[in-house]
């Protein structure tokens, strides 16, 4: 693909926000930059200065939609200054300035899962709205699985099919076993018996109070386990947050995990558990974590198995008694766990590899371009 000038519009990126849209528009960013295109990326700040100049970090209000108008202003002030050969935004909120402004300009929009249209988050219909306004103007759409591009096909058949791209997310090289770092982590947190981790977003759909009540039944049969809960709430569960970290003394709430410790939280997991009951589009953190040599439990939504295959153990969600017997089972079976650490190691070194992920972005980018 020739060098082009490149636009990407992001409300979170990684290192700032760690959720796995964030982390993969960070790789898409990397990827680019690396092959020599004249790209700049457009974000919100939310937790850290990233200090790289072609990554413009815009000031807002931290509540909800209290964002959108200095998120919106900033971007579309930058699309008026100059000219893109390709505009690529991820989500429905990255491409919400682009419903304000394109003046006939095509655009790309990744679209990560439907959530909102398939469950009731939210009682204001307003991300629904987003959402179908994005598929309805954008040029082209990419998602991160086959499950999500045949939900968009299910739920809105006068999208063209034939322009709606699967492009599986990647990890970084740097997702490796740490075994010296997590013990050292592992003392810092003064924990001594094994450990189950989660990472990810706080959101009411991420099953994080299902692992909660599993590790409180887990805890009378193995008293000296210990869960580590990373990743900050959403606006809707800021209030629960709080109160389970009152509630439950025993549970380590990190909360935002820098980016360069995060293989060293995967290393130190005995069982890593992802286990949302809907709204997910890929399943970064748990590959990420097979990576790093943790071993998987999670729910048996359609999406992780996709991801996944054969290489976790899945629960039903939403179902805390199963989960709680799986990990129990799992930490009882040193020989299973590391046969099945062997196993997904394998197989997701052929899979999610960034080399492979951009050159199929290059090749959308160019039928984009063609249009």
């Amino acid at each position: 693909m020739e060098k082009k000038k490149i636009l990407l519009i992001s409300l979170t990126i990684s290192p700032d926000s760690a959720d796995g849209s964030a982390k993969f528009f960070r790789g898409i960013y990397d990827y680019l930059k690396r092959k020599g295109h004249d790209i700049k990326l457009i974000t919100a700040k939310w937790n850290i200065e990233l200090n790289d100049p072609d990554i413009i970090q815009v000031k807002i209000v931290r509540k909800s939609f209290f964002w959108a108008p200095q998120f919106c202003i900033n971007v579309i002030k930058h699309l008026k200054s100059q000219e893109f050969d390709i505009i690529h935004a991820n989500g429905p909120k990255g491409s919400l300035p682009l419903l304000f402004y394109n003046k006939g300009r095509n655009f790309i929009s990744t679209i990560h899962d439907l959530g909102p249209i398939e469950t009731n988050f939210s009682k204001i219909p307003l991300e629904k709205l987003i959402i179908k306004r994005v598929l309805k103007k954008a040029t082209i759409l990419t998602t991160c699985s086959e499950y999500i591009r045949k939900e968009i096909n299910f739920f809105f058949p006068k999208v063209n099919i034939n322009n709606i791209f699967n492009l599986y997310s990647a990890i970084e090289d740097k997702y490796k076993p740490y075994p010296r770092e997590a013990q050292k982590l592992k003392e810092r947190l003064g924990i001594q018996g094994p450990v189950i981790l989660y990472i990810g977003r706080i959101a009411s759909y991420k099953g994080v109070d299902d692992i909660i009540a599993a590790y409180n039944i887990v805890k009378k049969k193995i008293s000296n386990i210990a869960l580590i809960v990373g990743g900050t709430p959403d606006f809707k569960m800021q209030k629960i947050y709080n109160e389970w970290k009152q509630k439950y003394r025993d549970i380590s709430f990190v909360g935002f995990i820098p980016e360069e410790e995060m293989p060293f939280y995967y290393s130190m997991a005995d069982i890593f558990i992802t286990y949302s009951h809907a709204g997910e589009g890929f399943g970064l953190t748990p590959i990420e974590a097979i990576a790093c040599g943790a071993p998987v439990i999670c729910s048996s939504i359609f999406i992780y198995k996709e991801i996944l295959q054969d290489n976790a153990i899945f629960v039903p969600p939403q179902n805390p008694n199963q989960l709680a017997k799986k990990i129990i089972e799992l930490l009882k079976d040193d020989v299973k766990r590391t046969e099945m650490i062997k196993k997904a190691q394998k197989f997701i070194k052929k899979r999610y590899k960034w080399d492979s992920v951009g050159k199929k972005l290059e090749k959308v980018y160019d039928k984009y371009l063609s249009i």
